[in-house]
């Protein structure tokens, strides 16, 4: 099982610090979602667990061991990331797509095997892409092509599935189709999921923990139902609001003070 930790992790883009002196352990098993304001920190964190930025001090461990120090194969058949906007080939078929996952496990003496058919075709199931595995990507409405990349994700057979905001341009059906998706492979399977994600109420519907950005730091990381507070929201998003419970699920449910049609026909009737 691929256990990552972060130690004193620092992270910049040229002179500017996004990360500062971060330590951080990440659940196995469970469904981890960071959460934060736009320029936070969120997606370059979750870049750096994937070995995708090199961290400007500190490390980056993966099974107790330097992220940087391992082989791009052994870090890739621990963990697979689903990067935000993807961006495949025209004319690519989703099963040639989900197929570039057995990669790591290819070699110039092994080719092919069995195998990797066997971990393509088990990808596409859970995916219930099988019927569309000769279409063209560009075909495929926009929650299939997010399967399509969870897909390629759980082709390479890893026990941790790092993705960054899967859900940005789904309407809201296919949203939940997608955090549903990831919530039977972390419940069936056991994965580790680890989510970027910037609707609060279904993150807090989903995650084990929150983990939310603020300042450079971990502003607050635990159960939802245990770290959500009007403060919380506050301090992380700088937005008013009231906290108050999902009827249906039972996790914190936002609820966010502005303007709004009722409230202002209230006033104008006074």
């Amino acid at each position: 099982m691929a256990v990552i930790q972060t130690r004193s992790l620092t992270l910049s883009y040229d002179t500017e610090t996004v990360i500062q002196g971060l330590d951080f352990t990440l659940l196995e098993n469970k469904i981890t979602v960071f959460v934060g304001s736009n320029g936070c920190g969120k997606s370059t964190l979750l870049r750096s667990l994937a070995r995708l930025l090199e961290p400007k001090k500190g490390a980056v461990l993966l099974n107790g061991k330097d992220m940087n120090s391992l082989k791009s194969s052994q870090v890739a058949k621990s963990l697979a990331i689903s990067p935000q906007g993807p961006i495949a080939p025209e004319g690519l078929t989703v099963f040639n797509l989900v197929k570039q996952g057995r990669y790591p496990y290819q070699h110039w003496y092994q080719q092919w095997t069995e195998e990797d058919e066997k971990m393509v075709n088990s990808a596409l199931e859970n995916t219930q892409l099988t019927d569309l595995m000769d279409c063209p990507l560009d075909s495929l409405s926009g929650g299939q092509r997010q399967r399509a990349w969870i897909a390629l994700a759980l082709a390479q057979g890893t026990d941790t599935i790092l993705l960054d905001e899967p859900t940005t341009y789904l309407d809201l059906r296919h949203q939940v189709e997608v955090l549903d998706l990831l919530f039977d492979l972390n419940k069936k399977e056991g994965r580790t999921i680890v989510l970027v994600l910037h609707d609060l109420n279904l993150a807090f519907r989903y995650a084990n923990q929150i983990v939310a950005l603020a300042n450079k730091q971990i502003y607050v990381q635990g159960k939802p139902e245990e770290v959500v507070t009007r403060k919380m929201v506050h301090d992380v998003f700088q937005l008013k609001c009231e906290v108050s419970t999902d009827p249906i699920f039972g996790t914190p449910f936002v609820i966010p003070f502005g303007k709004g049609r009722n409230l202002y026909e209230s006033n104008m009737s006074v």
